[in-house]
C-alpha cells in the first residue's frame, strides 16, 4: 500500500496483528495519539483502551489493550502490551465480571498494594467495557 505504515501489536502471549495501515490511533497516557506514515520517532506509555487502525476504504480494525508501550519509527509502529485482544474477541460478560471483582476488592481494602491492584484492574475492565460499547454502535 502506498502511504502506509507497518503496525505490529504484540501481547505478552503472542503477536496479535502485523500489517499495514494508513493511520494508527492509540490511547497514550497524555491523550489519544494519531500516527501517520513517516511520523517522528516517539516512545510513549499507553493506558488501557482501544487501538484503532485505519485500513483505508472506510475499513477499520480495533484492538483492546491493557496498557503498555507505544514505539513509533517513521515506517513502523509497535504496540507492546501485557494484554491485547482483537475487538471481535472481547467478551462483555467477562469484562463486567472483572469489573465487579475489582470493585469488590476495592471495597475490601486490605492493603495499599491490594488497592492499587484493584484500581488497575477496575480501569482495565472499564476500558474494555467502553471499547465493547463503542464497537456495538458501529
Amino acid at each position: 500500500m502506498a502511504n502506509t505504515i507497518q503496525v505490529d501489536i504484540v501481547s505478552a502471549e503472542e503477536q496479535i496483528f502485523s500489517g499495514e495501515a494508513y493511520m494508527v490511533y492509540a490511547p497514550a497516557v497524555m491523550g489519544e495519539v494519531g500516527i501517520a506514515p513517516r511520523h517522528t520517532p516517539l516512545i510513549s506509555p499507553l493506558k488501557p483502551g482501544e487501538v484503532r487502525l485505519d485500513m483505508g476504504d472506510g475499513k477499520e480494525e480495533f484492538f483492546f489493550i491493557s496498557g503498555g508501550i507505544l514505539e513509533v519509527q517513521p515506517h513502523l509502529v509497535t504496540v507492546l502490551s501485557d494484554t491485547a485482544i482483537r475487538a471481535d474477541d472481547l467478551d462483555e460478560a467477562a469484562a463486567l465480571e472483572a469489573q465487579k471483582r475489582a470493585e469488590a476488592a476495592l471495597a475490601d481494602q486490605q492493603s495499599d498494594l491490594d488497592i492499587a491492584k484493584a484500581k488497575a484492574e477496575l480501569v482495565a475492565a472499564a476500558a474494555q467495557i467502553q471499547a465493547i460499547k463503542k464497537l456495538k454502535k458501529k
